[in-house]
This record gives structure tokens, sequence and C-alpha cells, in this order.
């Protein structure tokens, strides 16, 4: 049954930058708890209404609580909501405070290393019997928090449970869509962090604009390539999910993703970008897994195999960019 969004009790675990700011846009229509893992986080929210440690001084709605104990923040849930890690998700998923058959949201941008699982699969494994969905878009969450015009899509399998969803999440500047494609959401979600990689690896290089659009071009069509070859449909890669993530994510020098690809360009191992930042860059270990699941089903991808050869197997980003113009084009539908 799709939840009564008057009464609905939104519990998000995970109180990173992007879960942080969901909880605070839900804590305006609903009442909202945000579990943070680090105790004085959950302090700073309840006593300040401030995330600084990864929101700087943006200002959080005064009526979000947060806590560090799991089980006050999800056990009256009516809703929960996803925003850890794919490395860490499926271990603090298995929380035992779970009420059954509340819809679960997964924020994750990422995909299981081990399993090759995208997040609602793992949340299929783990808590079994559960409505089980995404809410992804072109998001950063900075903007967001301020106040600017965005949007996301909700994919839920039940169109009634999505559509009911999306009262929860929306904000009069922050628009959210309704969609069944769950898997195409969720890998085009997965995928632009590999590609923003790339795209930061052009800017640091000194490329042009063409350069830069053609990146971005030839990465969405691979990413609808390998979607659609797992399942999802293609007006999804066309849209927010797809490309409006895409674009923001390449192009945006809040991205984290981008900012790694930029770095490597000067020169900077992955170990020396990684220890530098307190947030997680999930293109970093999904470009393993996305090269994999790209083997698995005959599909070309020879941006994603770029990435992944600098981030891996330490080519230097001038020699990703070089062999990609070594490949022959052909029409602009085919592989290269």
């Amino acid at each position: 049954m799709a939840p009564d969004t008057r009464q609905a009790r939104v519990a998000v675990v995970g109180s990173g930058s992007w879960g942080t700011t969901v909880a605070s846009i839900t804590a305006r229509n609903t009442s909202t708890v945000l579990w943070a893992r680090r105790a004085e986080i959950a302090e700073e929210i309840e006593r300040d209404h401030l995330n600084s440690a990864y929101l700087g001084d943006e200002q959080l709605d005064p009526r979000l609580r947060a806590t560090s104990s799991m089980e006050e923040a999800v056990s009256q849930a009516d809703v929960l909501v996803m925003a850890v890690p794919s490395h860490g998700f499926r271990d603090v998923l298995a929380a035992p405070h779970v009420r059954p058959w509340i819809p679960i949201v997964s924020l994750t941008k990422g995909l299981e290393l081990d399993t090759r699982l995208r997040m609602t699969e793992v949340i299929d494994e783990v808590l079994p019997g559960h409505p089980t969905g995404v809410l992804a878009g072109p998001n950063l969450a900075q903007e967001v928090l301020t106040g600017y015009a965005a949007a996301a899509v909700i994919a839920m399998p039940d169109a009634h449970v999505a559509r009911a969803l999306q009262d929860i999440f929306r904000r009069t500047l922050f628009r959210v869509y309704a969609s069944t494609d769950v898997l195409g959401v969720e890998i085009a979600g997965a995928l632009k962090n590999v590609f923003a990689i790339s795209a930061g690896m052009a800017a640091g290089l000194g490329t042009g604009d063409n350069t830069r659009a053609l990146v971005i071009s030839r990465s969405l069509a691979e990413m609808t390539r390998l979607g659609t070859a797992m399942g999802g449909k293609r007006h999804t890669f066309a849209g927010l999910a797809g490309m409006g993530d895409l674009l923001a994510t390449c192009i945006s020098p809040l991205s984290r993703n981008r900012r790694v690809g930029e770095e490597l360009a000067r020169g900077r191992t992955i170990e020396e970008i990684i220890a530098d930042m307190n947030m997680v860059a999930e293109g970093i270990k999904t470009s393993r897994v996305v090269m994999e699941l790209a083997e698995r089903h005959g599909v070309e991808m020879p941006i994603a195999r770029e990435v992944y050869a600098v981030v891996n197997e330490g080519r230097t980003p001038e020699e990703a960019y070089r062999g990609l113009f070594r490949t022959r084009p052909t029409t602009e539908l085919a592989a290269n």
C-alpha cells in the first residue's frame, strides 16, 4: 500500500552532504530523523541546524531531528531512505530495527564492488519484502540546499508508490518526477560518476569545450548502451537520471568525481586524491564494476575503459585521451 504522506515518518540513514540535504527537504514535509554515524554530527544538527563537516554554514530545516542511535532513527519509520556509500551500504542496512514492508529508497549512486549488484538489489537481499527504489537526478547538494531550482526522479516498481513518495521529497524549487524504471535510473546514477572522472581529466588537461562536449555526449551513448543491455528503458538515459545527472556531474566544480579527474590530470595518484577527500567519489570503485558488467553484456565502452585504466592500472590521462582517438569512428549510434 502506498504510504500516507500526511502521516509518514521518514528516516534518512547517512549524514553526508546529499543524505543531509534530502533529510532537510523531507523535514519540511513530514517528520524526519537523520542517522549520523558520528555523534558530534548528530549533536550539531540538533543544536545548530548545521552539518559543517559536509555542508559548511548552510542552514538545515530546524524541524529536522538527528541521532547517532540507529534504533531511534529507524524503528518508527514509515519510509527508509538510504544515503550510505556503496562500500558500507550492506552492513549498515542490516540494522535489525526496520519495520516490515515499508518502502526503502536509495540515494546511493554506486554498485557493490564484489557482487556487482545495484543498491536496490542489495536491499532485496538484506531486507526482502520491502518496496525498493531510488531517488536520483542532477542534484548537487549545496545548490539544492541553497535553494536553486533542481529536479530528481523517484523510481519504484509500483507507479502508485512512486507517486505517493513524490510529495515527501518535493519542494517548490525541487521538482520530483515519478518512474518505474528502477534499473535504468540506478545504472545511470552509477555510470555518470565514472564518466565525470573522464570529464575532469579533460578539464585538467586544458582541453577545449569541444572536447568536453565530445566526451560527455559519447559518455551518454556508452551509458545508454550498457543500461539498455541490462534492461533499462532508453528514455530514462535521456532524462534527469541520465543526461541531466551526467551533465551536472561532468561540468560542476562541486562534483567530487570531476575533481578526481582534474587531480589525476595534474599528476596526483589515486591514493593521494582519496586521502584529501572527506567524502566518497563513487566513480573510483565503480569503474571496475562497470567494465565487468560491460564484458558480461557484450557492450563496448571505450571511455569507461580508459577511466578504468587510469584509476586502476597506472595509465596517465594523456595516454587515455590518445587511446580514445586511436579508435575508428563508425556511425554515431555504433560502439565507437
